[in-house]
């Protein structure tokens, strides 16, 4: 089955894929406290990278409002474990559900009324705005005092509730980003990818040969919704406090966007080149301020804007492209629609 999800991949990118995760696997028993906590916040921003991809690289309509499908997936979960006592997995079909049909009310008044480019994804980020004004006086999940999960000390790690050692949710949001790629990988090769393709490039066109451009944007924001809201539930349990100034905060959807478009948006290597490099980079800036006694607030924001800007004059296709073409791994960049540099 392996096989079959990974076909069309080069054999040097199977290579290099089997070795990151090798090394991922065995990571914790050579990380300390911080650095698997650090390697934890890279795979979350991997695993929504690649959930939001699906929207903008490979349909390329943008969304600046992701937040909101992780804030709609933490708060359903950690509210049906808190009041009713439902564990994270059997409530996360729920949360599933939930931002699926947000995402589909959003998709349906855009795509419907072509509402496209800037203005759809201001239409995100207002969703996204309601959301948490919203919640931040919905009392049932604690408004803007913020909603808190039960925490206790665990002996051993209780994964059908996650409760447990960092360990536990290493390997959890490990498992979470593999599942990701190989199905955006699917995707990609699918004929609904290919159709995403089309309707990226230039939609007219794509409407002009027959495409149903309104079904298959709508595919794309519903599979990106629904893949959004895992990541939700993994950070409501991980985090064990919800606020909704946090949570739904127009930030947090820029951090989740920022290691696509620093990886190379469109591919599928992109949004995980990306992550590891502006969390690694970040996380290592913050301790040299640190230990130098000197620690500004907003640090961390100037060095994504600074690493956006670099990446847009210097590497406008992303990291991953020329990436992959020094590794020898470009024809997987190609088969993923990206635009090879001149």
């Amino acid at each position: 089955m392996m096989k079959r999800l990974l076909h069309g991949v080069p054999l040097h990118a199977t290579v290099l894929l089997a070795l990151l995760l090798a090394a991922l696997v065995v990571a914790p028993a050579f990380a300390n406290d911080y650095l698997l906590t650090v390697l934890i916040v890279i795979l979350y921003f991997a695993y929504t990278g690649q959930a939001w991809n699906v929207m903008m690289g490979f349909a390329g309509q943008l969304s600046l409002g992701h937040a909101l499908y992780v804030g709609l997936g933490a708060y359903t979960t950690a509210a049906l474990y808190v009041h009713f006592g439902i564990g994270p997995w059997i409530g996360m079909p729920m949360a599933i559900l939930i931002s699926v049909a947000c995402g589909a009310i959003i998709g349906f008044l855009a795509f419907r009324f072509g509402v496209g480019g800037v203005y759809f994804a201001i239409l995100t980020i207002a969703f996204a705005e309601f959301a948490r004004i919203g919640f931040d006086h919905f009392s049932w999940v604690g408004g803007s005092a913020g909603f808190f999960l039960p925490v206790a000390n665990y002996s051993h790690d209780d994964l059908m509730n996650l409760r447990g050692r960092p360990a536990m949710f290493y390997y959890v949001i490990l498992a979470l980003t593999a599942v990701a790629f190989l199905l955006c990988h699917a995707l990609m090769r699918s004929r609904v990818g290919y159709f995403w393709q089309a309707i990226r490039e230039d939609e007219e066109a794509a409407r002009s040969l027959g495409i149903d451009t309104f079904r298959y944007k709508m595919y794309a924001i519903l599979i990106s919704s629904g893949m959004t809201a895992p990541a939700g539930v993994f950070f409501a349990f991980y985090y064990n406090n919800l606020f909704p100034e946090q949570t739904f905060f127009i930030l947090r959807s820029i951090e989740i966007i920022l290691g696509p478009i620093i990886g190379g948006v469109g591919t599928l290597f992109g949004p995980i080149i990306g992550a590891f490099l502006i969390t690694g980079l970040a996380e290592v800036l913050q301790e040299l301020l640190t230990w130098y006694g000197f620690d500004p607030p907003g640090a961390k924001r100037v060095f994504y804007g600074l690493c956006l800007l670099v990446v847009v004059m210097i590497l406008p296709h992303g990291v991953w492209p020329p990436l992959s073409r020094l590794l020898r791994v470009d024809r997987e960049t190609e088969r993923t629609g990206d635009k090879a540099e001149p």
